[in-house]
């Protein structure tokens, strides 16, 4: 059985909860993104749930379990609960954080003290799980120093009637804490020039990127499958997973001015061992001509260097696609030679794919 300890980390002291908690454990449950990934919860949320939550925390402690909550300053600022461990020293953990504690990592502080505490009282495994759209908790994951271990499809439902998959992860007793990301997320939310915008892939963006890819004159230049909207808005639900997870930036590239859709730009392929990561992008035709991807390209490319171990960007353009050709040298790209055959295109013929690099300044 896990002693019922008070954890100070920080500025954090997590405590079993308590009837001054009750009022604010309301108001967190009742936050439409708390709600939205614990579709579990009572909606609305009322003070005798908030008391039955109570019962259940002291009921969890006894049966071999925790529960605690995170308070800053004597406020309440969230809730970590503790699967009682199981025969072989496997636990599992799962927490929520007050819109108003957001953004100050307090629940990967809190999720990292819990599991040392785990550690130390015998615990070897510490599990969670994440949904793939929850990008917040999956950042609380790798920042606690879990290792994403698989993704469990389709495992659990929301709120509005989708399945959404679980990402796992897990700690073990011993395990080194990961240093920074390597692909960090903006500093500031987006990449912006004046003219340019450059912004997470949203759901919202995926009708406009569905009839982005459909357009011909793009058409003729994408490799593999156009895809089904639903299939797009899938991908764009994914991009803060990817993110996260270091495998690739996908991104909305919109006017500054009138925040419109103007194309898309990724940096995917990302290989740490060598450094290099390729960039690729669209456009939507009304936007061509004005320079947009080349301010995107620059953009990216620039905060790539200056945020990011990366040493040497690629990319790749069909032979006989002039215009994404003048881009890249517009944006300080050195063609470096020839894949013989590479691209296969919709009628089963093969063409050349000229390579491209730019190396980060020395």
């Amino acid at each position: 059985m896990l002693p019922r300890d008070v954890i100070s980390t920080g500025p954090l002291i997590l405590r079993p909860p308590a009837q001054e908690d009750v009022e604010a454990i309301v108001k967190v449950c009742n936050d439409p993104v708390t709600a939205r990934f614990l579709p579990s919860l009572p909606s609305p949320y009322r003070m005798e749930d908030a008391h039955g939550f109570l019962e259940k925390a002291a009921a969890k402690w006894a049966g071999g379990g925790a529960e605690y909550v995170i308070t800053q300053d004597g406020r309440y600022v969230g809730s970590v609960g503790v699967v009682e461990p199981d025969e072989w020293g496997v636990a599992s953990i799962g927490y929520m954080v007050a819109p108003w504690a957001r953004g100050r990592n307090v629940a990967a502080t809190a999720a990292r003290a819990v599991t040392d505490w785990l550690f130390d009282h015998g615990v070897r495994r510490v599990e969670l799980q994440a949904a793939v759209e929850n990008v917040a908790s999956l950042r609380v994951a790798v920042k606690a120093g879990f290792v994403e271990e698989g993704r469990r499809r389709d495992a659990k439902r929301l709120r509005d009637g989708r399945y959404v998959d679980l990402v796992t992860f897990a700690r073990l007793a011993g395990d080194a804490v990961a240093a920074e990301p390597y692909l960090p997320f903006f500093a500031d939310g987006e990449l912006c020039d004046g003219v340019v915008r450059l912004v997470p892939m949203a759901v919202t963006d995926a009708g406009d990127f569905h009839r982005m890819l459909a357009d011909p004159t793009v058409a003729a230049y994408h490799f593999g499958p156009t895809g089904t909207l639903e299939e797009h808005e899938r991908r764009c639900r994914y991009t803060g997973y990817w993110w996260v997870s270091g495998q690739r930036i996908e991104l909305a590239v919109r006017d500054a001015a009138s925040g419109a859709f103007a194309g898309h730009i990724q940096l995917a392929h990302v290989v740490p061992a060598l450094g290099q990561a390729m960039v690729g992008y669209s456009l939507v035709p009304e936007f061509r001509g004005k320079g947009f991807m080349t301010r995107a390209v620059r953009l990216l490319v620039d905060w790539a260097f200056a945020n990011t171990a990366l040493h040497r960007i690629v990319a790749g353009t069909e032979a006989g696609n002039a215009a994404s050709h003048a881009v890249l040298e517009r944006a300080g790209f050195s063609q470096e030679g020839v894949h013989r055959g590479l691209f296969v295109k919709a009628d089963g013929t093969r063409v050349d794919d000229l390579a491209w690099s730019v190396l980060r300044p020395e």
